[in-house]
Protein backbone atom coordinates (compact mmCIF):
# COMPACT_ATOMS: atom_id res chain seq x y z
CA UNK A 1 0.00 0.00 0.00
CA UNK A 2 0.86 3.43 0.08
CA UNK A 3 3.42 4.90 2.51
CA UNK A 4 1.32 6.50 5.67
CA UNK A 5 3.11 8.61 8.59
CA UNK A 6 4.73 6.03 11.19
CA UNK A 7 3.94 8.95 13.89
CA UNK A 8 0.23 9.56 12.86
CA UNK A 9 -0.30 5.63 12.37
CA UNK A 10 -1.80 5.55 16.18
CA UNK A 11 -5.03 7.53 18.22
CA UNK A 12 -5.12 10.95 18.39
CA UNK A 13 -5.07 11.10 22.03
CA UNK A 14 -1.92 8.89 22.14
CA UNK A 15 -0.12 11.99 21.23
CA UNK A 16 -0.51 13.27 24.36
CA UNK A 17 0.87 10.67 26.45
CA UNK A 18 4.13 11.60 26.83
CA UNK A 19 2.99 14.09 29.15
CA UNK A 20 1.68 11.80 31.14
CA UNK A 21 4.04 9.33 32.66
CA UNK A 22 5.65 9.54 36.24
CA UNK A 23 9.02 11.18 36.15
CA UNK A 24 12.26 9.28 35.87
CA UNK A 25 10.10 5.94 33.61
CA UNK A 26 12.55 4.29 31.46
CA UNK A 27 10.69 1.59 30.06
CA UNK A 28 7.11 0.19 30.01
CA UNK A 29 6.23 -3.45 28.88
CA UNK A 30 3.14 -4.77 27.42
CA UNK A 31 1.98 -7.76 25.87
CA UNK A 32 -1.15 -8.97 23.71
CA UNK A 33 -3.51 -11.10 24.42
CA UNK A 34 -7.48 -12.39 24.56
CA UNK A 35 -9.78 -12.50 27.15
CA UNK A 36 -12.68 -14.49 28.64
CA UNK A 37 -13.82 -17.58 27.26
CA UNK A 38 -16.45 -19.53 24.59
CA UNK A 39 -16.90 -22.03 22.60
CA UNK A 40 -13.82 -21.44 20.57
CA UNK A 41 -11.71 -21.40 23.44
CA UNK A 42 -8.48 -21.53 21.03
CA UNK A 43 -6.56 -18.52 18.61
CA UNK A 44 -4.72 -19.04 15.37
CA UNK A 45 -1.64 -16.67 16.16
CA UNK A 46 -1.02 -15.02 12.61
CA UNK A 47 -0.29 -11.80 10.52
CA UNK A 48 2.46 -9.58 12.54
CA UNK A 49 5.13 -10.40 10.40
CA UNK A 50 3.28 -8.32 7.84
CA UNK A 51 3.26 -5.42 10.51
CA UNK A 52 6.93 -5.87 10.64
CA UNK A 53 7.61 -5.91 6.93
CA UNK A 54 5.11 -3.56 5.83
CA UNK A 55 5.02 -0.52 8.72
CA UNK A 56 8.05 -1.12 11.04
CA UNK A 57 10.52 -1.22 8.42
CA UNK A 58 9.41 2.57 7.27
CA UNK A 59 11.49 4.85 9.46
CA UNK A 60 10.74 7.86 10.40
CA UNK A 61 11.42 10.95 8.45
CA UNK A 62 11.89 14.56 9.27
CA UNK A 63 9.19 15.40 6.91
CA UNK A 64 7.33 13.04 8.86
CA UNK A 65 7.71 15.12 12.13
CA UNK A 66 6.76 18.54 10.46
CA UNK A 67 3.50 16.65 8.94
CA UNK A 68 2.14 15.26 12.45
CA UNK A 69 3.44 18.83 14.03
CA UNK A 70 1.29 20.60 11.82
CA UNK A 71 -1.62 17.82 11.99
CA UNK A 72 -1.11 18.02 16.10
CA UNK A 73 -1.41 21.05 16.16
CA UNK A 74 -4.69 21.33 14.22
CA UNK A 75 -6.33 18.96 16.07
CA UNK A 76 -6.10 19.83 19.03
CA UNK A 77 -3.34 17.60 20.50
CA UNK A 78 0.08 18.75 21.91
CA UNK A 79 3.12 16.77 19.77
CA UNK A 80 6.75 15.65 20.96
CA UNK A 81 8.90 16.97 18.20
CA UNK A 82 11.97 16.40 20.85
CA UNK A 83 10.85 13.17 21.11
CA UNK A 84 10.47 12.30 17.39
CA UNK A 85 13.35 14.09 16.55
CA UNK A 86 15.77 11.89 18.98
CA UNK A 87 14.45 9.57 17.25
CA UNK A 88 15.30 10.18 13.95
CA UNK A 89 18.57 11.78 14.68
CA UNK A 90 19.73 8.73 17.58
CA UNK A 91 17.86 5.99 15.51
CA UNK A 92 17.81 6.92 11.94
CA UNK A 93 14.49 6.87 12.20
CA UNK A 94 13.45 3.11 13.37
CA UNK A 95 11.39 2.63 16.00
CA UNK A 96 13.66 1.88 19.30
CA UNK A 97 11.55 -1.24 20.21
CA UNK A 98 11.99 -4.79 21.37
CA UNK A 99 9.10 -6.88 20.13
CA UNK A 100 8.52 -11.07 21.04
CA UNK A 101 6.10 -12.70 19.95
CA UNK A 102 4.69 -16.58 19.41
CA UNK A 103 5.91 -18.45 16.79
CA UNK A 104 3.01 -17.53 13.75
CA UNK A 105 0.49 -20.25 13.18
CA UNK A 106 0.71 -21.50 16.71
CA UNK A 107 -2.63 -22.44 18.52
CA UNK A 108 -3.19 -21.54 22.15
CA UNK A 109 -5.54 -21.66 24.36
CA UNK A 110 -6.85 -18.04 25.19
CA UNK A 111 -5.78 -15.47 27.34
CA UNK A 112 -1.90 -15.94 26.38
CA UNK A 113 0.67 -13.76 25.89
CA UNK A 114 1.00 -13.89 22.27
CA UNK A 115 3.18 -10.64 21.63
CA UNK A 116 5.36 -8.24 24.05
CA UNK A 117 6.37 -5.22 23.18
CA UNK A 118 9.45 -2.83 25.69
CA UNK A 119 11.21 -0.03 24.50
CA UNK A 120 14.92 -0.24 24.08
CA UNK A 121 15.92 3.62 24.50
CA UNK A 122 15.04 5.15 28.03
CA UNK A 123 13.90 8.35 26.28
CA UNK A 124 11.28 6.45 24.53
CA UNK A 125 9.67 5.37 27.62
CA UNK A 126 6.02 5.87 26.08
CA UNK A 127 6.51 4.37 22.58
CA UNK A 128 5.48 0.90 23.36
CA UNK A 129 1.86 2.27 24.72
CA UNK A 130 2.04 4.62 21.69
CA UNK A 131 2.14 1.98 19.23
CA UNK A 132 -0.44 0.26 20.53
CA UNK A 133 -3.35 0.83 18.12
CA UNK A 134 -1.25 0.00 14.81
CA UNK A 135 0.11 -3.47 16.81
CA UNK A 136 -2.90 -4.62 18.11
CA UNK A 137 -5.27 -4.31 14.97
CA UNK A 138 -1.93 -5.91 13.05
CA UNK A 139 -2.58 -9.13 15.39
CA UNK A 140 -6.33 -9.16 16.52
CA UNK A 141 -7.72 -8.95 12.49
CA UNK A 142 -5.50 -12.01 10.94
CA UNK A 143 -5.76 -14.01 14.75
CA UNK A 144 -8.98 -13.65 13.95
CA UNK A 145 -9.94 -14.57 10.75
CA UNK A 146 -8.10 -17.86 10.98
CA UNK A 147 -8.93 -18.43 14.13
CA UNK A 148 -13.24 -18.54 12.77
CA UNK A 149 -11.70 -20.52 9.55
CA UNK A 150 -10.11 -23.26 11.96
CA UNK A 151 -13.65 -23.54 13.74
CA UNK A 152 -15.32 -24.11 10.49
CA UNK A 153 -12.48 -26.30 9.05
CA UNK A 154 -12.83 -28.23 12.58
CA UNK A 155 -16.95 -28.14 12.00
CA UNK A 156 -16.58 -29.81 8.40
CA UNK A 157 -13.45 -32.66 9.62
CA UNK A 158 -16.48 -35.36 10.78
CA UNK A 159 -18.03 -35.26 7.96
CA UNK A 160 -14.93 -35.81 5.66
CA UNK A 161 -13.45 -38.56 8.06
CA UNK A 162 -16.81 -40.46 7.97
CA UNK A 163 -17.38 -40.39 4.31
CA UNK A 164 -14.24 -40.06 2.76
CA UNK A 165 -11.42 -42.05 1.99
CA UNK A 166 -8.58 -39.37 2.89
CA UNK A 167 -10.19 -36.77 4.45
CA UNK A 168 -6.49 -34.57 5.34
CA UNK A 169 -5.91 -34.42 1.62
CA UNK A 170 -9.55 -33.45 0.42
CA UNK A 171 -10.06 -30.87 3.28
CA UNK A 172 -7.82 -27.90 1.85
CA UNK A 173 -9.84 -27.91 -1.36
CA UNK A 174 -13.24 -27.80 0.39
CA UNK A 175 -13.83 -24.28 0.93
CA UNK A 176 -12.69 -22.05 -1.58
CA UNK A 177 -12.32 -17.38 -0.71
CA UNK A 178 -14.22 -15.22 -2.93
CA UNK A 179 -13.68 -11.91 -0.49
CA UNK A 180 -12.08 -9.26 -2.34
CA UNK A 181 -15.09 -7.84 -3.59
CA UNK A 182 -16.96 -7.42 -0.01
CA UNK A 183 -13.81 -6.27 1.33
CA UNK A 184 -13.17 -2.65 3.04
CA UNK A 185 -9.90 -2.68 1.15
CA UNK A 186 -7.13 -4.20 -1.11
CA UNK A 187 -5.34 -4.45 2.44
CA UNK A 188 -7.55 -6.44 4.28
CA UNK A 189 -8.67 -8.68 1.53
CA UNK A 190 -5.13 -9.64 1.35
CA UNK A 191 -4.63 -10.53 5.27
CA UNK A 192 -7.84 -11.91 5.55
CA UNK A 193 -7.43 -14.17 2.19
CA UNK A 194 -3.86 -15.11 3.56
CA UNK A 195 -5.31 -15.98 6.95
CA UNK A 196 -7.80 -18.26 5.07
CA UNK A 197 -4.68 -19.82 3.19
CA UNK A 198 -3.70 -20.88 6.47
CA UNK A 199 -6.62 -23.68 6.52
CA UNK A 200 -7.67 -23.47 3.17
CA UNK A 201 -6.07 -23.50 -0.54
CA UNK A 202 -8.24 -22.34 -2.98
CA UNK A 203 -8.82 -18.89 -3.53
CA UNK A 204 -9.83 -16.46 -5.95
CA UNK A 205 -8.44 -13.53 -4.34
CA UNK A 206 -5.07 -12.01 -6.02
CA UNK A 207 -4.44 -9.65 -2.86
CA UNK A 208 -3.74 -13.16 -0.34
CA UNK A 209 -1.67 -14.78 -2.77
CA UNK A 210 0.45 -11.89 -3.02
CA UNK A 211 0.26 -11.05 0.83
CA UNK A 212 1.78 -14.74 1.37
CA UNK A 213 4.36 -13.71 -1.23
CA UNK A 214 5.24 -10.79 0.15
CA UNK A 215 5.86 -11.06 3.81
CA UNK A 216 6.28 -14.80 4.01
CA UNK A 217 7.83 -15.56 0.81
CA UNK A 218 5.06 -18.41 -0.59
CA UNK A 219 5.83 -18.78 -3.74
CA UNK A 220 1.87 -20.21 -4.52
CA UNK A 221 0.13 -20.44 -1.44
CA UNK A 222 -3.29 -20.95 -2.79
CA UNK A 223 -5.19 -22.03 -6.46
CA UNK A 224 -7.88 -21.47 -8.76
CA UNK A 225 -9.22 -22.52 -11.56
CA UNK A 226 -10.96 -21.31 -14.82
CA UNK A 227 -14.26 -20.17 -13.53
CA UNK A 228 -17.44 -18.02 -15.70
CA UNK A 229 -19.72 -15.52 -14.29
CA UNK A 230 -22.88 -15.16 -15.06
CA UNK A 231 -22.37 -12.07 -16.93
CA UNK A 232 -20.39 -14.55 -19.39
CA UNK A 233 -22.78 -16.72 -19.55
CA UNK A 234 -25.90 -14.34 -20.27
CA UNK A 235 -23.96 -12.92 -22.95
CA UNK A 236 -25.12 -15.69 -24.90
CA UNK A 237 -28.73 -15.41 -24.67
CA UNK A 238 -30.90 -18.52 -23.07
CA UNK A 239 -31.68 -19.96 -26.59
CA UNK A 240 -27.41 -19.97 -26.76
CA UNK A 241 -27.13 -21.69 -22.90
CA UNK A 242 -25.83 -25.35 -24.72
CA UNK A 243 -23.58 -23.58 -26.89
CA UNK A 244 -22.03 -21.48 -24.06
CA UNK A 245 -21.65 -24.16 -21.95
CA UNK A 246 -19.98 -26.30 -24.75
CA UNK A 247 -17.57 -23.12 -25.39
CA UNK A 248 -16.57 -23.39 -21.74
CA UNK A 249 -15.41 -27.31 -22.42
CA UNK A 250 -13.65 -26.01 -25.39
CA UNK A 251 -11.67 -23.46 -23.65
CA UNK A 252 -10.82 -24.77 -20.76
CA UNK A 253 -11.27 -28.88 -20.39
CA UNK A 254 -7.68 -29.03 -20.80
CA UNK A 255 -6.92 -27.82 -17.61
CA UNK A 256 -7.26 -29.77 -14.47
CA UNK A 257 -10.55 -28.16 -13.08
CA UNK A 258 -13.11 -25.94 -14.22
CA UNK A 259 -15.89 -24.26 -13.11
CA UNK A 260 -19.34 -23.56 -14.93
CA UNK A 261 -21.84 -21.05 -13.13
CA UNK A 262 -25.40 -23.53 -14.55
CA UNK A 263 -28.00 -21.66 -13.23
CA UNK A 264 -28.79 -18.44 -15.23
CA UNK A 265 -31.69 -19.75 -16.31
CA UNK A 266 -33.10 -23.15 -15.54
CA UNK A 267 -30.60 -24.98 -13.19
CA UNK A 268 -32.64 -28.76 -13.27
CA UNK A 269 -32.78 -28.23 -17.64
CA UNK A 270 -29.01 -27.77 -16.98
CA UNK A 271 -28.27 -30.33 -14.57
CA UNK A 272 -30.75 -33.14 -16.41
CA UNK A 273 -30.56 -32.29 -20.01
CA UNK A 274 -27.59 -30.02 -20.91
CA UNK A 275 -24.60 -31.55 -18.53
CA UNK A 276 -26.33 -34.69 -17.93
CA UNK A 277 -27.28 -35.82 -21.73
CA UNK A 278 -26.10 -33.56 -24.34
CA UNK A 279 -22.92 -32.40 -23.14
CA UNK A 280 -22.03 -35.11 -21.41
CA UNK A 281 -20.18 -36.55 -24.21
CA UNK A 282 -18.06 -33.70 -24.60
CA UNK A 283 -17.13 -33.50 -21.06
CA UNK A 284 -15.73 -37.14 -20.70
CA UNK A 285 -13.47 -36.33 -23.99
CA UNK A 286 -11.88 -33.67 -22.00
CA UNK A 287 -9.00 -34.79 -19.53
CA UNK A 288 -10.15 -31.20 -16.95
CA UNK A 289 -12.72 -31.95 -14.19
CA UNK A 290 -16.16 -29.99 -14.59
CA UNK A 291 -17.09 -28.62 -11.40
CA UNK A 292 -21.23 -27.11 -11.78
CA UNK A 293 -22.09 -24.31 -9.64
CA UNK A 294 -26.16 -24.31 -8.89
CA UNK A 295 -25.76 -20.81 -6.84
CA UNK A 296 -29.05 -19.98 -6.83
CA UNK A 297 -32.09 -21.63 -5.81
CA UNK A 298 -32.51 -22.99 -1.83
CA UNK A 299 -28.91 -22.63 -0.44
CA UNK A 300 -29.73 -26.54 0.82
CA UNK A 301 -31.69 -28.42 -1.89
CA UNK A 302 -31.02 -27.12 -5.11
CA UNK A 303 -26.76 -28.25 -4.58
CA UNK A 304 -28.19 -31.75 -2.87
CA UNK A 305 -30.22 -32.11 -5.91
CA UNK A 306 -27.68 -31.25 -8.20
CA UNK A 307 -24.80 -33.62 -6.89
CA UNK A 308 -28.59 -36.43 -7.06
CA UNK A 309 -28.65 -35.51 -10.57
CA UNK A 310 -25.08 -35.70 -11.63
CA UNK A 311 -25.48 -39.14 -9.94
CA UNK A 312 -27.99 -40.55 -12.16
CA UNK A 313 -26.64 -39.06 -15.39
CA UNK A 314 -22.93 -39.79 -14.61
CA UNK A 315 -22.64 -42.69 -12.06
CA UNK A 316 -20.94 -42.81 -9.20
CA UNK A 317 -18.67 -45.42 -7.67
CA UNK A 318 -18.42 -46.80 -3.94
CA UNK A 319 -15.81 -45.50 -2.29
CA UNK A 320 -13.44 -47.52 0.53
CA UNK A 321 -15.91 -46.13 3.39
CA UNK A 322 -19.21 -47.36 1.30
CA UNK A 323 -20.52 -43.86 0.24
CA UNK A 324 -21.17 -42.85 -3.17
CA UNK A 325 -18.67 -40.72 -5.11
CA UNK A 326 -19.05 -39.33 -8.77
CA UNK A 327 -17.82 -39.84 -12.01
CA UNK A 328 -14.13 -38.85 -11.75
CA UNK A 329 -14.94 -35.85 -14.33
CA UNK A 330 -17.71 -34.09 -12.62
CA UNK A 331 -18.32 -32.28 -8.80
CA UNK A 332 -20.21 -29.41 -7.45
CA UNK A 333 -19.45 -26.34 -5.92
CA UNK A 334 -22.01 -23.97 -4.24
CA UNK A 335 -20.80 -20.98 -3.90
CA UNK A 336 -23.36 -18.65 -2.89
CA UNK A 337 -24.51 -16.95 0.22
CA UNK A 338 -23.70 -20.56 2.13
CA UNK A 339 -23.63 -20.45 6.16
CA UNK A 340 -21.43 -22.85 8.26
CA UNK A 341 -24.96 -23.91 9.39
CA UNK A 342 -26.10 -24.66 5.55
CA UNK A 343 -23.21 -26.01 4.57
CA UNK A 344 -23.37 -28.89 7.84
CA UNK A 345 -26.82 -29.51 6.83
CA UNK A 346 -25.97 -30.32 2.89
CA UNK A 347 -23.35 -32.27 4.13
CA UNK A 348 -25.60 -33.69 6.68
CA UNK A 349 -28.57 -34.95 3.83
CA UNK A 350 -25.72 -36.08 1.42
CA UNK A 351 -24.53 -38.47 4.05
CA UNK A 352 -28.64 -39.62 5.02
CA UNK A 353 -28.43 -40.20 0.88
CA UNK A 354 -25.46 -42.32 1.13
CA UNK A 355 -23.27 -39.16 -1.03
CA UNK A 356 -19.37 -38.57 0.35
CA UNK A 357 -18.36 -35.28 1.40
CA UNK A 358 -16.05 -35.70 -1.83
CA UNK A 359 -18.59 -34.63 -4.45
CA UNK A 360 -19.33 -30.98 -3.15
CA UNK A 361 -17.12 -27.89 -2.27
CA UNK A 362 -18.10 -24.67 -1.07
CA UNK A 363 -17.52 -21.20 -1.73
CA UNK A 364 -17.43 -18.27 0.97
CA UNK A 365 -17.94 -14.39 0.31
CA UNK A 366 -16.76 -11.27 2.30
CA UNK A 367 -18.60 -12.84 5.74
CA UNK A 368 -15.57 -14.76 7.15
CA UNK A 369 -13.30 -11.26 6.14
CA UNK A 370 -16.04 -8.82 7.65
CA UNK A 371 -18.14 -11.01 10.14
CA UNK A 372 -15.45 -10.23 12.78
CA UNK A 373 -14.46 -7.36 15.13
CA UNK A 374 -11.45 -7.48 17.66
CA UNK A 375 -14.59 -8.70 20.34
CA UNK A 376 -14.56 -11.77 18.70
CA UNK A 377 -11.89 -13.19 20.71
CA UNK A 378 -11.62 -10.28 23.20
CA UNK A 379 -7.97 -9.27 21.93
CA UNK A 380 -6.32 -6.59 24.09
CA UNK A 381 -2.93 -4.57 24.92
CA UNK A 382 -1.84 -3.51 28.40
CA UNK A 383 0.87 -2.52 30.11
CA UNK A 384 2.03 -4.93 32.49
CA UNK A 385 5.40 -3.48 33.92
CA UNK A 386 7.51 -0.39 34.34
CA UNK A 387 10.88 0.13 35.10
CA UNK A 388 12.01 2.96 37.58
CA UNK A 389 14.97 5.05 37.24
CA UNK A 390 17.01 2.90 39.40
CA UNK A 391 16.36 -0.06 37.01
CA UNK A 392 14.06 -2.04 39.52
CA UNK A 393 10.69 -3.37 37.47
CA UNK A 394 7.57 -3.35 39.00
CA UNK A 395 3.93 -4.30 38.12
CA UNK A 396 1.25 -2.23 36.22
CA UNK A 397 -2.04 -3.31 37.09
CA UNK A 398 -5.48 -1.81 37.72
CA UNK A 399 -8.13 -2.80 40.16
CA UNK A 400 -10.70 -5.17 39.00
CA UNK A 401 -14.35 -3.67 39.16
CA UNK A 402 -16.13 -6.28 40.36
CA UNK A 403 -14.49 -10.01 42.05
CA UNK A 404 -15.84 -11.68 38.79
CA UNK A 405 -13.77 -9.82 36.28
CA UNK A 406 -10.45 -11.17 35.23
CA UNK A 407 -7.83 -8.88 34.17
CA UNK A 408 -4.80 -9.38 32.08
CA UNK A 409 -1.54 -10.77 34.11
CA UNK A 410 0.83 -8.55 35.92
CA UNK A 411 4.81 -8.22 35.13
CA UNK A 412 7.29 -8.92 32.10
CA UNK A 413 5.76 -12.05 30.65
CA UNK A 414 7.22 -15.69 29.43
CA UNK A 415 5.32 -18.54 27.71
CA UNK A 416 6.44 -21.89 28.65
CA UNK A 417 5.47 -25.72 28.29
CA UNK A 418 4.18 -27.20 31.43
CA UNK A 419 2.55 -30.87 30.78
CA UNK A 420 1.94 -30.91 27.26
CA UNK A 421 0.33 -27.07 27.30
CA UNK A 422 1.39 -23.92 26.73
CA UNK A 423 0.97 -21.84 30.01
CA UNK A 424 2.07 -18.17 30.82
CA UNK A 425 4.71 -17.22 33.83
CA UNK A 426 6.29 -14.18 35.21
CA UNK A 427 9.59 -13.26 33.08
CA UNK A 428 11.77 -14.05 36.20
CA UNK A 429 10.41 -17.65 36.79
CA UNK A 430 12.04 -18.39 34.19
CA UNK A 431 14.78 -20.11 34.76
CA UNK A 432 16.52 -22.32 32.24
CA UNK A 433 13.41 -23.21 30.20
CA UNK A 434 12.60 -22.35 26.72
CA UNK A 435 10.70 -19.18 26.51
CA UNK A 436 7.80 -19.35 23.23
CA UNK A 437 7.82 -15.85 23.65
CA UNK A 438 10.57 -15.07 20.79
CA UNK A 439 12.29 -12.39 19.80
CA UNK A 440 10.79 -11.23 16.56
CA UNK A 441 11.67 -7.80 15.92
CA UNK A 442 14.52 -4.89 17.47
CA UNK A 443 15.37 -1.59 16.22
CA UNK A 444 13.95 -1.38 12.88
CA UNK A 445 15.75 -5.12 12.28
CA UNK A 446 13.68 -8.55 11.70
CA UNK A 447 15.26 -10.94 14.12
CA UNK A 448 12.76 -14.26 12.94
CA UNK A 449 11.27 -15.06 9.34
CA UNK A 450 8.82 -17.47 9.51
CA UNK A 451 7.81 -19.01 5.99
CA UNK A 452 4.28 -19.35 5.08
CA UNK A 453 4.91 -23.12 5.11
CA UNK A 454 6.55 -23.19 8.72
CA UNK A 455 3.13 -20.69 9.52
CA UNK A 456 0.59 -23.18 7.71
CA UNK A 457 1.91 -26.44 9.10
CA UNK A 458 1.81 -25.37 12.58
CA UNK A 459 -1.91 -23.99 11.90
CA UNK A 460 -3.21 -26.93 10.45
CA UNK A 461 -1.73 -29.58 13.18
CA UNK A 462 -4.83 -31.43 14.74
CA UNK A 463 -3.23 -31.71 18.10
CA UNK A 464 -2.41 -30.27 20.99
CA UNK A 465 0.29 -29.16 22.42
CA UNK A 466 0.26 -26.68 19.09
CA UNK A 467 -3.08 -27.26 18.08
Amino acid sequence: MSRVNPILNTDSYKLGHFLQYPPGVQAVSAYITTRGTSVMPEIVFFGLQIFLKDYLSQPVTAADIDEAEEVAALHGQPFDKAGWQHILSKHGGFLPLSIEALPEGMVVRRGLPLVQVVNTDPACFWLPGYVETALLRAVWYPSTVASALRHVKRTLMPFLEKSCDDPEELMPTRLAEYGARGATSLEQAGIGGAANLLLFENTDTLAAVMCTRRYYGAKMAGFSMPASEHTTMIAWGQEREAQSFAHMIDQFGDYPAYSVVSDSYDIHHALSELWGKLLQPRVRAKPGLLIVRPDSGDPIDTPVQAVSQLAYHFGTRLNGKGYKVLDDKVRVLQADGVSLRDITMILGRLEGMGFSAENISFGIGASQLQKVSRDTYSFTMKGSAIQDGDGSWRDMSRRPVNMHEKLPRAGRQAVVEEEAELVAIRREELGGRQNFLQPVWENGRLLKEWSFDEVRARARQRHRLYG
